[in-house]
C-alpha cells in the first residue's frame, strides 16, 4: 500500500484553515543565520510548504528572500505556503510592533499563523550592537539570572494577538496560537480570551512524549506542533535503539522515523537543518501501528529527558532540568 510523503499530509485547524503536517524550522546559530536562505529554498524545492520562523531568530530577512525568489522562479505561489512567526516576550505588550517588524523582514503582507512564543513577559532592555532589532532578547540581572517583567501579564500578549485576528479590516494574520503553554496556562487562557488557539508549539519527541498535554490539547481541538524532534543539539534521539529498529523495518532514515512519530499522532512537526541534502531526504512517512506509537511513547516514560532547557523557562510549570 502506498502512503503519501510527509510533505503531502495536511491537517485541519479549529478555525477551518489547513496546515501542512511537516514544517521547516528556521532557527540557526547566530553565526550561521545567513545560511537560512539556501536552506529554505532547498526545503521548498523538496516539497515543504510550511515555514516556521520567529522574530527572535533574526532569520526572517533570509526566509523572506528565499520565499521571494521561489515565487519569482515559479516554484510556488504565496498561497501555497503556510508561514508562521512568533511574538517574543520583550514585546509582550506590543504585539503590533512585533508583527509589523516580522512582516517587513519577511517581505510579506500576512502570515498564516501568529504565535505567542512563550507565556512570559520580559523587560525591554536596549542593546543596539548585540540585540535583536536593538533589544536584548534574553535580559538578565547582574548575576546572570533571567529578568522578568514583574508587572507583566502573559495573557495580555494573547489578547493583543486575538484583537488583530478578530479585526475584520485587518488581514495580516490568518490564524493564531501559542507556544510553550502548560495545561494550567491554557486553562487560564480559556477563561479570559475569546479565540481558542489553533496550535500549541512545544518540545515533543520519544524522550518527552507530553502525553497529558497531547490529550488535553486534542480534547480541546488544538493541534500540537513539535519542535526539536531530533532532540536539539547533537540529535540525541537518533541514538534510540527503537528508532533504529523502525528505520530498518520501514526502510527509512532515522530522521523520517522521528518526524513520522508526530504526524502519525495527528500533530505537526518542524525539524530544522541547514544541510540541503538532509532537508531533501527527510520527507518520507512511516505509517506506524498503534503498538509502535506506544513503544515510542514508552521511551519517554522509562527515560524522560527535556533537551531544550532555557533558564527563563523554569518559570513555567513542567519545565524542569531533565536534560540527559
Amino acid at each position: 500500500m502506498l502512503h503519501p510523503k510527509s510533505t503531502e499530509i495536511y491537517f485541519k485547524l479549529n478555525n477551518g484553515t489547513t496546515i501542512p503536517a511537516l514544517g521547516f524550522g528556521t532557527y540557526a546559530p547566530r553565526e550561521r543565520i545567513p545560511e537560512t536562505k539556501q536552506a529554505v529554498k532547498a526545503a521548498i524545492k523538496a516539497g515543504y510548504r510550511h515555514i516556521d520562523t520567529a522574530w527572535v531568530y533574526e532569520s526572517e530577512p533570509y526566509v523572506g528572500e528565499a520565499i521571494k525568489e521561489m515565487i519569482e522562479e515559479g516554484e510556488v505561489s504565496r498561497s501555497d505556503l503556510f508561514v508562521t512567526t512568533k511574538v517574543w516576550p520583550v514585546y509582550w505588550d506590543n504585539v503590533e510592533k512585533s508583527l509589523n517588524e516580522s512582516l517587513e523582514a519577511l517581505g510579506l503582507d500576512y502570515v498564516d499563523l501568529l504565535l505567542q512564543h512563550w507565556p512570559l513577559c520580559f523587560p525591554r532592555v536596549e542593546d543596539e550592537k548585540n540585540g535583536v532589532n536593538g533589544l536584548v532578547a534574553y535580559p538578565e540581572d547582574d548575576e546572570g539570572k533571567p529578568l522578568l517583567n514583574e508587572k507583566g501579564d502573559f495573557l495580555e500578549t494573547y489578547r493583543q494577538i486575538e484583537k488583530i485576528y478578530l479585526n475584520p479590516d485587518d488581514h495580516r494574520v490568518r490564524a493564531i496560537g501559542v507556544s510553550n503553554y502548560a495545561i494550567e496556562y491554557l486553562e487560564a487562557l480559556f477563561k479570559e480570551c475569546k479565540v481558542k488557539p489553533v496550535v500549541n508549539q512545544v518540545e515533543i519527541h520519544p524522550h518527552l512524549p507530553q502525553l497529558e498535554l497531547n490529550k488535553f490539547c486534542h480534547n480541546h481541538g488544538i493541534l500540537l506542533t513539535a519542535y526539536s524532534p531530533l532532540g536539539s543539539d547533537g540529535a540525541p534521539n537518533l541514538k534510540i535503539p527503537l528508532v533504529h529498529q523502525l528505520a530498518e523495518k520501514y526502510d527509512m532514515s532515522l530522521n523520517d522515523i522521528l518526524i513520522s512519530y508526530h504526524i502519525r499522532k495527528g500533530n505537526t512537526v518542524i525539524p530544522r537543518s541547514l544541510n540541503p541534502v538532509r532537508i531533501a531526504s527527510t520527507i518520507e512517512f512511516a505509517p506506524f501501528t498503534q503498538e509502535e506509537l506506544k513503544q515510542l511513547d514508552n521511551v519517554g516514560i522509562e527515560e524522560p529527558a527535556r533537551f531544550v532547557d532555557a533558564a527563563f523557562a523554569q518559570q513555567i510549570p513542567g519545565f524542569g532540568k531533565s536534560k540527559k
